[in-house]
């Protein structure tokens, strides 16, 4: 389930920022596409991608491109991904981007997100929002490993009016903690994070 690549986005999302503000893709105007990135405060993955997500959104919202992240996570499973705790990591890190909260967890399943980190590039067209690129952002939790640099890569063809080369990849990192999942407690029980 979920958007796959070619797929138009159905409507729009209205989430609480940490700055206390309702963000929805309908406040950027003038985007020529969104870089949706779900993520989160606890999982180390989404923590060892951190630094590359800031360079990411500096990067292409220069280009009209503007970066948004979601924390999809229920705190009520993992209290280190509440929305105090959102405001705060935000501030640690420097966020130079929307960090929305997805309370009611209504978005990441329409969008068909199962990790943290999952990102989703999305293209403006005369239709709507058009899924161009889903997946990773790069092929390493280690910086210095990383071979292929997905996202930017796609990004880079997206600008040029090109489809990307590789506009699916697959996300990794740590599941997305839903407050109706059954099997909740064994994945939290289980996971090596």
């Amino acid at each position: 389930p979920g958007y796959q690549v070619g797929d138009m986005v159905q409507g729009d999302f209205k989430l609480k920022n940490v700055d206390g503000n309702m963000v929805a893709l309908a406040d950027y105007p003038d985007a020529k596409g969104y870089v949706v990135i779900f993520t989160c405060n606890h999982c180390p993955y989404s923590i060892a991608y951190e630094d590359r997500i800031i360079a990411l959104d500096e990067k292409y919202k220069a280009m009209v491109y503007p970066l948004i992240a979601i924390n999809p996570n229920d705190p009520e499973i993992v209290p280190e991904d509440g929305y105090e705790e959102m405001i705060t990591r935000a501030e640690e890190k420097g966020f130079t981007f929307p960090y929305l909260f997805d309370e009611s967890q209504d978005v990441y399943p329409q969008y068909g997100a199962t990790k943290t980190p999952h990102v989703y590039v999305l293209n403006k067209t005369a239709e709507g929002n058009q899924v161009v690129y889903t997946g990773a952002i790069d092929d390493s939790k280690e910086a210095d490993a990383v071979q292929q640099v997905y996202l930017a890569d796609a990004m880079d063809a997206i600008i040029k009016g090109e489809a990307p080369a590789l506009a699916e990849t697959k996300a990794f990192g740590c599941s997305i903690k839903d407050k109706d999942d059954p099997y909740k407690d064994f994945k939290e029980s289980s996971e090596a994070e």
